[in-house]
């Protein structure tokens, strides 16, 4: 069956190679038919469909892809968070607190939490997601946790790397990460991470991670500069990484760095709030040429929101961002971290993932921050 949008104030596309050769249309129209966009362009030229839906003058714009997720998790680290807001800073060493009840909970459980969590992020436009291991830290939690997050999201990343476990010896757990756990969860996944920070990994054993993974035919993400300059965003770099996640920390030869190694700088701004760092550069970063993301970094110690809204709000408005750089960001930017084509644009033959706006613009998700303004959302079809 067809279905005809029409009333659509603004089209928001992605069909270009950048956010300023991108069409936006106005007084537009769209056909999607079983799961795909059949046609778009403007309404007075729109074809017949089977039905035909009025979306009274909303804006329409494609689903977020949100690339940094730990949606696969127990428990909960309130107290944690309470304790930051009184002075006490982040540590990489309250995950461990997470690793316990992780791998105290059922699969029951786990699966029906990040089911709750990914239902929560379609809710508000979330179409593509990504979700990363990193709560259990031995081989059978580990690939657990993969083949759980493979049933809720869309791509799955190996963060193995995410702590040394207390009381395990840091050479053992490292070479049981490049070794049999990989082996073990590399059917699950489609990229490998690590946590190259002051109180989890160094440089060195970070590099000795990703490279195994590159063996393995691994996308290579990282986790840095979140507490300090700890050399992962050069190492990124250096290793032509799909993206370095977090920079709130980086230096002039980073940024070049970045730029150079055309890897994505994933901006997780939720993230940067609740651990009080300083937000990460973004305007810096997009006038030096660095691609960009825009991810919610949902997880219970650091960054406990499914909201892309949110993160796109506080780029634009705190991070300096335009709109239109924020929604590529959010949109384009993730989809190419993980490496789907066909996500974050609207084209036709495409996926029909379109998130409607309670609201005429695109704008009004920063000139309205904090109201929720998703009227609909169509996830379009996989494969």
């Amino acid at each position: 069956m067809s279905e005809l949008l029409t009333g659509i104030a603004e089209l928001t596309t992605h069909d270009g190679p950048t956010p300023a050769e991108s069409t936006r249309l106005t007084d537009a129209a769209v056909v999607v038919e079983d799961g795909r966009v059949a046609w778009l362009g403007p309404a007075s030229t729109a074809p017949a469909a089977d039905v035909r839906t009025d979306l009274g003058g909303r804006a329409v714009l494609p689903g977020w892809v949100d690339c940094h997720t730990h949606l696969v998790f127990a428990g909960d680290r309130a107290a944690e968070f309470a304790a930051r807001l009184d002075g006490r800073p982040y540590a990489a060493g309250g995950i461990a607190t997470t690793v316990e009840a992780t791998r105290a909970a059922s699969d029951e459980e786990l699966r029906a939490a990040a089911a709750r969590l990914r239902a929560e992020a379609l809710a508000g436009g979330t179409t593509t997601l990504e979700t990363k291991t990193g709560y259990g830290l031995d081989v059978h939690a580990e690939v657990r946790l993969a083949r759980i997050g493979r049933e809720v999201a869309d791509s799955v990343t190996f963060l193995g790397a995410h702590l040394v476990p207390p009381g395990v010896d840091r050479r053992a757990y490292l070479d049981l990460v490049v070794g049999p756990m990989l082996d073990a969860v590399r059917p699950l996944v489609d990229a490998i991470d690590v946590f190259c920070e002051t109180g989890a990994f160094t440089v060195d054993e970070a590099r000795e991670v990703l490279l195994a993974g590159r063996a393995a035919g691994l996308r290579l993400r990282v986790h840095g500069g979140q507490l300090g300059e700890s050399g992962g965003v050069a190492l990124a770099a250096e290793l032509g990484a799909a993206s370095v996640d977090h920079v709130n920390h980086v230096s002039a030869a980073d940024v070049d760095a970045l730029a150079g190694a055309r890897v994505t700088a994933v901006l997780l701004p939720a993230a940067d709030l609740s651990t009080r760092e300083p937000l990460a550069p973004a305007r810096r970063l997009a006038d030096a040429g660095v691609p960009l993301a825009i991810a919610t970094n949902c997880n219970p110690g650091s960054s406990f929101t499914t909201s892309m809204a949110f993160c796109v709000a506080t780029a634009v408005l705190q991070q300096r961002l335009s709109v239109a750089e924020a929604l590529w960001a959010a949109t384009r930017g993730g989809a190419a971290v993980l490496g789907v084509d066909d996500r974050g644009a609207i084209r036709v033959g495409g996926p029909a993932d379109l998130h409607v706006l309670d609201a005429p613009s695109a704008a009004h998700l920063a000139y309205r921050p904090g109201v929720p303004l998703t009227h609909r959302v169509l996830q379009g079809a996989r494969g």
